[in-house]
This record gives structure tokens, sequence and C-alpha cells, in this order.
């Protein structure tokens, strides 16, 4: 007699939700500001701008942004400037300097408040963008599926290395791969191979396959 229940099948499984990332732009040259708006918002990231950098202060305060891109040269307050007083609000958000006068004193001012990168005037698109996605991997706010892969895979290596109470420089040795590569690869700053993948899992006395986590 045959069954009256059909099969159910299970829905394909969705890749983690990427996080929503708000970014701040900061110039006082508006066709600039318009133009990157553009490019990021067809990247899928939450963008505003801003022409004025003395109200930059309260909208960090309310506005709960991921990533500042901050002009250095402004007529009304320097980007340094803008910059240290972000920092006494938010020490954690990343800030992106954009400028067409690079010089060392910008650059170690910058860099001693946590500047993260540099876009250099006029940009270059795929720079710019690479600049942006270098950054988002550094904050662990990657936006692309094959990105946020990376981010599963390194923190699921971490955490299966911690449970099992091995080092960076065990797993070094166990697996032959540079100590080095094994903190990119959980950081989530470079991706593993196929073979460096297989290394780690047996290193890991797991499967290859559960080095993928939830994705």
């Amino acid at each position: 007699m045959a069954s009256d229940e059909t099969e159910k099948t299970e829905a394909p499984r969705k890749p983690p939700e990427l996080p929503a990332v708000k970014i701040l732009i900061v110039d006082d040259d508006k066709a600039i500001c318009e133009y990157m708006q553009t490019l990021l918002e067809r990247d899928g990231y939450t963008v505003k701008t801003l022409g004025d950098p003395t109200t930059v202060e309260d909208e960090v305060r309310q506005g709960g942004y991921h990533l500042i891109i901050l002009d250095l040269m402004m007529p009304k307050l320097d980007g340094i400037e803008v910059l240290r007083r972000v920092r006494k609000i938010d020490t954690d958000i990343a800030v992106v300097i954009f400028t067409g006068y690079p010089n060392l004193e910008s650059a170690v001012a910058s860099m001693k408040l946590d500047a993260v990168d540099y876009i250099k005037k006029p940009f270059n698109v795929d720079e710019f963008r690479d600049v942006i996605s270098r950054v988002m991997r550094k904050k662990g706010l990657a936006r692309t599926p094959e990105e946020q892969l990376h981010r599963v895979i390194g923190d699921t290596i971490r955490n299966l290395r911690k449970d099992k109470d091995l080092t960076l420089k065990q797993m070094s040795r166990r697996t032959g791969l540079s100590v080095s590569l094994l903190s990119q690869i959980e950081r989530a700053e470079s991706s593993a191979s196929i073979s460096s993948l297989y290394k780690i899992a047996l290193a890991l006395e797991s499967r290859i396959q559960d080095l993928f986590g939830e994705y």
C-alpha cells in the first residue's frame, strides 16, 4: 500500500545574513561625496554624506557608523582634528583618510589616531573598492559571500583550536604552515587553499567540511 505522505525536502541552507554596514563620508566636495555614495550603495552599504566637518561629532554619536571616509583638507576643520574629535567619542570605528596631499606629518598624525587606510585623490574605482573591502575584513564586517565564508572558516578554526588547547605555534608544527599564515586565516585576512584546510582539519582531528561551520 502506497504511503499518502509526501516526502519533505529541506530548503537549501542560506548563507548567514550579512551585517548592515553604515558608512559616513565627510568631504566638502559635494560631487565626490555623491560619486562615492553611489559606488558604495551599489555594493550594498548604507551611506550618508556630510559636507560640514563641524557636525561630525553629533552624527557619530547618533549614527552607529562602522566606517568613516574622511577628507584631510577641508576649509572649516581639517581632517586630523575631525579624527581627533571622533576618537574621543568612538575608539573602535574604522576611519579611512581621503586626500590628494598625503605627507609624512599627516600620515603619522592619522596613524596615531588609528586611521586604518588611505585613499588618494583622484581615486581609481577598483582601488577604492579594494581599500573598502580590506577595511571590512580587518573589522570583521565582510560584505561579499566569499568574504563572509572566510570569516566563518576563520572563526571555526580558531574555536576548534582553542577547544583543544592548541597554540598557533603548536598548530604550525602539526600542519607545516607558518604561524603568520594560520593567524591570517583565523582573522579572515587570507583565504586558505584546499590543501591548507586539509592540513588544518587533520591537525584538529576534524573533517574538512567541519571547518565551514554553519555556512
